[in-house]
């Protein structure tokens, strides 16, 4: 009998992602508070240099905000540092209970639950529902998050996929699927690779009409838009519309975490239900007050989400000032295309190694093969001057590669 060499095996697996140009290197950093968006880079534990980075999701930098830091040194001296146990065992504390109490407020509904993660609620939620409704269609947008998918997918039910922000298609797949089976529409607000936008409000009203629940995801929109930062649903003032909402705590409002806002019976059901939830050790209560506070300011401040945009607007500008092909997005993302996962991790690599700017490569399978690329995220936080540094690196970078700038982005 042979012997299975799992060592060759292994590797033959991670020389395929080089070869692509898609495996996967982790920078290793140390933000810096108050200094946000710099941070220091280490090589092999020892410090290398100071680095700018281009590629956070802390969008607004509210994980540096005073009041989030405070908060969460006051829970710390209050609670300790863990939070003892999972939901049900020992691990509700008063933080998470307020938490969901402000979240259902921010998107008007009658309850919301915390999870560890945006991909644990989405997995969780999904799932759970696809289960409970026997028979559920779930009608999915080709372009959801893995997260929605892998809930999808061990829901077991069946699924239909419509193409990206196409209302005509949906509508036929709805339209062709038995009137009597429950289904679902899940579909995302501001999707991250791209930065377009979906037609909440017309979407709702296809599901209503064949008498779909709908799940939005608006992980890149909480905090960032709309008067009280609950994201585009709020921004175009169809909260009302939309059936359950998911959100996460690590991007708009800078900490850690995910949850859903929806009916009580709802996150009552997901609540007893959903295993990645019920056996999961809860949220820090030291994350759940800083999210607590983090959430409270930006309902009430509109300052963050204005300089946000402002800054996004500007480097917009100056990328195409200089010719570079950047998407011309509706949304805070400012991506630039490569179309190639080589030359996308080369110029990765130089833009650190030669001007201490920071973002990562984006390839497949995160986005369809042949559209690679580099994502931008610029914050409130990211300056005139290092606007102009960004434009004048990828400009030069851009031209040391010979990457073709005529082709439309």
């Amino acid at each position: 009998m042979s012997q299975i060499d799992y060592d060759a095996a292994l590797q033959g697996a991670l020389d395929t992602l080089r070869a692509e140009g898609r495996y996967r290197v982790f920078a290793e950093l140390e933000r810096q508070q108050g200094a946000f968006p710099t941070a220091k880079r280490y090589q092999d534990g020892t410090l290398d240099s100071t680095i700018t980075v281009w590629c956070s999701n802390d969008y607004l930098g509210m994980g540096q905000h005073p009041k989030v830091l405070e908060a969460m040194h006051t829970a710390i001296d209050v609670t300790g540092a863990g939070s003892g146990g999972t939901r049900n065992i020992s691990g509700t504390h008063h933080y998470h209970i307020s938490l969901e109490r402000e979240l259902a407020d921010l998107h008007q509904k009658e309850a919301a639950l915390l999870f560890t993660s945006g991909y644990v609620a989405n997995e969780a939620t999904l799932s759970s529902l696809a289960r409970i409704l026997k028979g559920c269609v779930i009608f999915s947008d080709e372009m959801n998050h893995a997260s929605m998918i892998e809930g999808i997918r061990h829901g077991g039910g069946p699924k239909r996929i419509f193409r990206h922000n196409d209302l005509k298609h949906l509508e036929e797949l709805l339209a062709e699927t038995d009137p009597s089976l429950p289904k679902i529409v899940a579909f995302e607000s501001v999707y991250s690779m791209d930065g377009d936008i979906a037609d909440i409000g017309a979407i709702c009203d296809l599901a209503k009409k064949y008498n779909a629940i709908t799940y939005l995801d608006e992980v890149h929109a909480v905090g960032l838009y709309g008067p009280r930062g609950g994201g585009i649903a709020d921004r175009d003032n169809v909260l009302d519309k939309v059936d359950i909402i998911e959100g996460t705590l690590a991007k708009g409002f800078g900490v850690m975490g995910g949850y859903i806002a929806a009916s009580a019976r709802v996150v009552d059901v997901v609540r007893s239900y959903a295993q990645s939830f019920i056996f999961t050790t809860s949220l820090s209560p030291v994350l759940a007050a800083g999210v607590l506070a983090s959430v409270r300011h930006l309902k009430a401040s509109n300052e963050e989400r204005e300089r946000h945009q402002a800054q996004a607007a500007k480097l917009k500008a100056a990328l195409k000032e200089r010719g570079l092909p950047v998407l011309d997005t509706p949304s805070h993302i400012v991506p630039v295309m490569v179309w190639d996962p080589v030359a996308c991790k080369a110029i990765s690599d130089r833009l650190l190694e030669a001007h201490n700017i920071y973002v990562q490569p984006i390839n497949y399978p995160t986005v369809p093969r042949g559209t690679e690329r580099l994502r931008f995220t610029p914050t409130p936080f990211h300056g005139d001057d290092k606007i102009r540094e960004l434009a004048d690196a990828l400009d030069q970078v851009f031209s040391e590669f010979k990457i073709d700038r005529s082709r439309a982005a």
